[in-house]
C-alpha cells in the first residue's frame, strides 16, 4: 500500500506543478499579440469604410450605374458592407500569411482561413460572378496547401 500512496502523491504534485506552469492571460498576449492586431485591423478598417460611406465618398467611388447590390434598400451602408467584408478576408488572409511564414506565431490557421474565405465571398457575391469567386478560392486553397507542405515538420 505504501507504494500506492507515493505514486497518488507523486501524481498530485505533477498536477500542481502543471497548473501552476500554466500561463496567466496576459503572458498568453505577451507572446501572441497577432490576434489582437488583426481583429483590431479589422475594426479600423470597417470604421474607415463607414466613415466613407458617410461622408458620401463611396457614392463617388461606386456610381448605381456600376454597381447595384441586393443591399440597395440599406441606401448609402449598401456599398460599405460588402468593402468590410472584403477588407476583413484580405487582413484574415495577412494573418495566416504570417502564421505561416513567421514561426514565432505559428499555429493552427484553418478556421481562419475559411472565415476568411466566406467574408470575402460574401463581399464579392453582388460584385463578382460565383463562378469566379469559387475559382479563385480554390487557387488559395492550392496555394495554402502548397506553403503548408513545403514548410516542412517541426523536430519535437
Amino acid at each position: 500500500m505504501g507504494e500506492n500512496d507515493e505514486k497518488s502523491e507523486e501524481k498530485e504534485r505533477e498536477k500542481n506543478t502543471e497548473k501552476t506552469e500554466e500561463k496567466s492571460p496576459e503572458e498568453k498576449w505577451q507572446r501572441d499579440p497577432l490576434n489582437a492586431v488583426t481583429w483590431a485591423a479589422i475594426l479600423i478598417w470597417a470604421g474607415l469604410v463607414f466613415l466613407a460611406s458617410n461622408l458620401g465618398w463611396l457614392d463617388q467611388l461606386f456610381t448605381k450605374s456600376r454597381i447595384t447590390t441586393d443591399w440597395d434598400w440599406l441606401g448609402d451602408l449598401a456599398n460599405a458592407w460588402p468593402l468590410v467584408l472584403i477588407g476583413a478576408g484580405i487582413i484574415l488572409l495577412i494573418q495566416v500569411l504570417i502564421r505561416l511564414l513567421v514561426p514565432a506565431y505559428s499555429k493552427p490557421v484553418l478556421g481562419t482561413v475559411i472565415l476568411a474565405l466566406l467574408f470575402l465571398g460574401i463581399g464579392l457575391g453582388d460584385l463578382i460572378n460565383w463562378g469566379i469567386i469559387w475559382a479563385v478560392v480554390l487557387i488559395i486553397l492550392g496555394i495554402w496547401i502548397i506553403i503548408r507542405g513545403t514548410r516542412g515538420r517541426k523536430s519535437e
